[in-house]
């Protein structure tokens, strides 16, 4: 985890302005449940009132409303309320609005229950005001017989009555209280005490069911008393509900806008960690010596560079979007569930623990299997690489049966493990529906009680509904993260672990530079072991390379020949003594400086997809078109070269496929010479080449290294026939040092190899008996 965010660092600035946005696309998100909240709730059910204080009131209304009113109240009320006509108007701002909610809450829902007294209740309260009077001889059963204007007649007071359809659509009868009450307090029959209680019942009630169900009643008081005061209720309904829709729909766009910017930046920064880290592996492969290549192989080099880093990218895009928006739309989600008051917290604590179990018993399954995986992947790289290069030599051996079994099983253990996974994995979608839909039931299940007890309201179910999926999807985001990072993790780790790895040859601080440029190569009893070896493979190892002059090496197979010439580009350090050109340790020199000197041409021909041209100026881009044919003929290519329609700008593909071998290592020498360095190594490059071919080129090549450094390394004697000095290797030493004619006299090894190529005539060895 920390090493895929140590990549994404560069990046911090945009990481920030992606954070913000996210905040505003959480902002727009949570916005919405609330807008249909209010909808359903303020536009629909209250007709789009908000407060509970009316725009206008008649004048009857507004005495009637202070009934339940302490003295403060009634300052407070009448200070925002101004006359005109027979009609009082509301002048407060929106901010005094909003605060008389809940100052004026108990006394104007307690007017508006007593002004909207169902025909039961109301029968129920005379009752329990009934059975305090200790003379009263009317029963509560005779009571219910009793119609309202018989009640009304019997206590002697004027009762006002309306017919409407309760909740169920049944039309029940309705009793206004307000001016029985009015009456009862002016006679001195109900006390301020009686006041008081009616008011604790009312602020018990607040308590116990929440300030916004008695809101909602408040909402319906204005509502009921602008509609008396003649304004249009449907009319101020209709603007809400479009106000609010547009509302809804502009936070929509936003957070469309918002989503896609994010997208598009969270793209950007994971391309360039993809990118920086390909650049990071690509610089560090380069610079790695032949002991680094060895520690790591090609094939899982390439997966890293590929697979590996495909993995950081997508992750990083991914994290970028999901993971920081979890937690804020998370955290969100939580705070307007507290704001909605519906008091059913425990659903989501319930669900958010169901779901951290099942996240951790699919993770402590597949987290083992993440990290095989990526190794198997290497493994199937590895065998794809090793049959598509080989390919021909398995269709010669009749061996393709065989390698399809081994891919196959390679094959077959790496999807056997991503089927193991994607397995496991396939439950945790089902499961996480299954909890969502879960919670959902439960939510509307104990909401439709509370609702039913008038402790809550339709929209704020739906409101808590939305916010607890919001909450339950950020856990899921986040869970789903989990799944990616630990592989990702894996990935990060093998990428880290390339970067990481420092090239066992070393670039001194303080450089030395050759002030004399003459190509003389020195080994001063070099010793050389590889990593991790046991013995040495070159030991004591001492001659000198002159300019103008062809050293040679000679010896069987595994002696040590191209080990030794790999020492002199630094592709291997020295393990003992050193090796100096013109006069400088090679350790001491930079390797630009070092490798600039020398004309190297490996083993194994080796061409790069372009053109000829191309390759032949690959050591030097500035060599002339003369210089580069001048080469081409040395090498004995022209005469390939010329017969392509295109010349020079013939096209190489990748490998040089489109060319023969002999061709590939002529052209490979040709980009040797076209560098024109002091030292020229030719690391067996001669035996692709025919005889006569072969005799062409070396006489070529004497005039144009007059006055370099000639390496060579041959396995063919008539190759080095010539040679100013030959070196012969045996088990890592030498073993023999000088012309050939030296070294047929004394040299019992290069008699040995010699006899078998040449006859004894061709080594002249026949006339030396006869003269002896």
């Amino acid at each position: 985890m920390r090493k895929i965010f140590k990549n994404m660092l560069p990046y911090w600035h945009i990481i920030v302005v992606i954070f913000l946005l996210l905040g505003v696309q959480a902002y727009c998100d949570l916005s919405l449940p609330q807008y249909t909240s209010d909808i359903i709730d303020v536009g629909i059910q209250n007709k789009g009132i908000k407060h509970i204080l009316p725009e206008k009131m008649p004048e009857e209304e507004y005495q009637l409303a202070e009934l339940f009113m302490t003295d403060g109240e009634k300052d407070t009320f009448e200070a925002v309320y101004e006359k005109k006509d027979d009609t009082y108007v509301c002048t407060a701002d929106k901010e005094t609005l909003e605060t008389l909610d809940d100052e004026l809450l108990t006394p104007i829902v307690l007017t508006y229950r007593m002004a909207n007294m169902s025909e039961t209740d109301f029968k129920n309260t005379i009752a329990e005001a009934l059975e305090q009077n200790p003379q009263n001889q009317i029963t509560k059963e005779s009571l219910d017989e009793m119609s309202i204007e018989e009640i009304g007649q019997m206590m002697q007071m004027e009762l006002t009555t309306y017919e409407a359809e309760n909740d169920d659509g049944e039309m029940v009868t309705y009793v206004d209280m307000r001016p029985m009450m009015k009456q009862l307090i002016a006679s001195g029959a109900m006390t301020q005490d009686g006041i008081a209680q009616s008011r604790e019942y009312m602020e018990n009630m607040i308590d116990s069911v929440g300030s916004s169900t008695l809101h909602a009643m408040g909402t319906a008081y204005a509502a009921s008393c602008d509609e008396k005061a003649g304004l249009d209720v449907e009319h101020i309904q209709k603007n809400y509900l479009w106000s609010e829709g547009g509302k809804m729909a502009a936070m929509s766009l936003l957070m469309l806008a918002v989503a896609v910017v994010v997208g598009y930046l969270a793209s950007r920064v994971g391309a360039g960690v993809g990118r920086d880290l390909r650049e990071k592996i690509f610089g560090k492969v380069v610079g790695f010596s032949n002991t680094e290549m060895d520690k790591f192989s090609t094939a899982s080099l390439i997966t890293r560079s590929t697979n590996d880093i495909q993995q950081i990218q997508f992750v990083t895009a991914i994290m970028l979007r999901m993971l920081l928006y979890a937690p804020i739309i998370g955290i969100g989600g939580i705070y307007k569930v507290l704001k909605t008051g519906a008091h059913m917290e425990w659903i989501i604590v319930m669900a958010v623990l169901v779901i951290s179990g099942l996240v951790m018993v699919l993770m402590s399954i597949t987290l083992p299997k993440f990290k095989i995986m990526q190794k198997l992947v290497d493994a199937l790289n590895l065998v794809s690489r090793e049959i598509l290069t080989g390919l021909s030599v398995i269709r010669a051996f009749g061996r393709e049966k065989k390698e399809e079994e081994r891919f196959d099983e390679a094959n077959r253990n790496l999807t056997r493990t991503q089927l193991f996974t994607n397995r496991v994995m396939t439950f945790m979608m089902p499961g996480m529906m299954f909890i969502m839909y879960g919670v959902t039931i439960l939510i509307v299940w104990v909401s439709a009680h509370r609702i039913d007890a008038g402790q809550i309201q339709v929209g704020a179910m739906t409101a808590f509904i939305t916010y607890t999926m919001q909450i339950v999807m950020a856990f899921l985001m986040l869970t789903m993260m989990s799944i990616m990072l630990p592989r990702a993790g894996v990935a990060a780790d093998r990428i880290d672990e390339v970067i990481t790895t420092n090239s066992s040859i070393i670039e001194k601080a303080e450089k030395e530079t050759i002030e004399k440029h003459t190509g003389k190569v020195e080994f001063h009893h070099v010793n050389f072991r590889y990593p991790g070896a046991d013995e040495d493979v070159l030991e004591d190892i001492d001659f000198t390379a002159e300019p103008g002059k062809t050293t040679a090496i000679i010896g069987s197979t595994g002696c040590g020949k191209s080990t030794l010439v790999n020492l002199i580009p630094r592709f291997y350090d020295v393990t003992a003594g050193k090796i100096t050109l013109d006069g400088v340790d090679i350790r001491n020199l930079s390797l630009a400086e070092l490798r600039d000197e020398i004309g190297f041409v490996p083993q194994k021909g080796i061409l790069f997809s372009g053109t000829i041209a191309s390759n032949l100026k690959f050591g030097r881009p500035e060599a002339t078109e003369a210089e580069m044919t001048e080469a081409a003929e040395i090498a004995q290519a022209t005469e390939f070269i010329n017969e392509k329609p295109e010349k020079y700008d013939s096209g190489i593909a990748q490998g040089g496929t489109n060319v023969s071998g002999g061709q590939k290592q002529r052209l490979s020498i040709a980009r040797a010479i076209a560098k024109n360095p002091n030292v020229y190594i030719f690391d067996d490059s001669f035996s692709a080449l025919d005889m006569k071919t072969d005799a062409a080129l070396r006489k070529a090549l004497e005039s144009k290294t007059k006055e370099s450094s000639v390496i060579i390394v041959a396995q063919r004697i008539s190759t080095i026939l010539h040679a100013d000095q030959i070196l012969v290797l045996d088990e890592g030493k030498i073993v023999g040092k000088g012309t050939h004619e030296e070294l047929l006299r004394d040299c019992e090894v290069y008699q040995q190899i010699a006899q078998s190529q040449l006859s004894a005539k061709e080594l002249g060895l026949e006339e030396g008996k006869e003269e002896k």
